[in-house]
């Protein structure tokens, strides 16, 4: 197996896992794809490198800025991403930061991992994670959905939120806790949270369980 293919292979499901019961989305617009604007992005200076937007950007709204002018979803890689029938797909590897400033198009995982390394390269006060969020899963073309990431970050002993794409240029915050967080963020989608995790790594580097979260489910 070739490297990227392994790293691939340990993801967290990068979005899902089958399930025995689900709904249909059909053709829908997949869970974690963009919602629709109430307004354009607002226009910003995109440094010409990877390299100068680490040496301009300061803040988590800096690299917000820039994911809300430029994030372009990429429906055909998160089925790619899915889980299939055919336990032997290859799925392809998550993006890097560097190639998601050159060509910043990809699903929810790329652009928490976006989000997470090029904060942690910025400043490593902000102690930037990945949140693995576990709905109820979704069944488009055959596969499974049902796993969304994001970013957090703590700033004045506050939990932040960002590098979501299902709204891009959002800082979500500040909350006491991930499990405020959760909790709003089902309200906010409307959906039940099944499970959620605050982890260091979108790699599946130890035995870890996803908490459930049974206080999540929307009125």
């Amino acid at each position: 197996m070739s490297q990227p293919a392994a790293a691939v292979a340990l993801a967290l499901g990068a979005f899902c896992v089958l399930a025995p019961v689900a709904r249909d989305a059909g053709a829908q617009a997949l869970p974690d794809a963009p919602e629709p604007r109430a307004q354009p992005a607002a226009t910003v200076e995109v440094p010409k490198r990877y390299a100068d937007a680490l040496a301009a950007w300061r803040t988590p709204e800096d690299i917000a800025r820039f994911i809300d002018a430029t994030f372009v979803y990429d429906r055909s890689r998160a089925l790619a991403l899915a889980e299939q029938p055919d336990a032997r797909a290859t799925r392809p590897a998550i993006h890097a930061p560097e190639a998601m400033f050159e060509k910043p198009q990809g699903v929810c995982i790329d652009l928490a991992r976006f989000g997470v390394e090029t904060l942690n390269r910025i400043d490593t006060a902000y102690a930037p994670r990945y949140v693995m969020i576990e709905f109820e899963p979704v069944i488009v073309e055959g596969r499974s959905l049902r796993r969304h990431w994001v970013a957090s970050f703590r700033r004045d002993g506050k939990l932040w939120v960002f590098a979501d794409s299902r709204r891009p240029g959002h800082v979500a915050g500040p909350y006491d806790n991930v499990d405020a967080f959760i909790a709003d963020y089902a309200r906010y989608r409307g959906q039940r949270i099944v499970a959620s995790r605050e982890t260091d790594t979108y790699l599946r580097t130890q035995r870890a369980v996803a908490r459930a979260t049974p206080a999540t489910r929307t009125p």
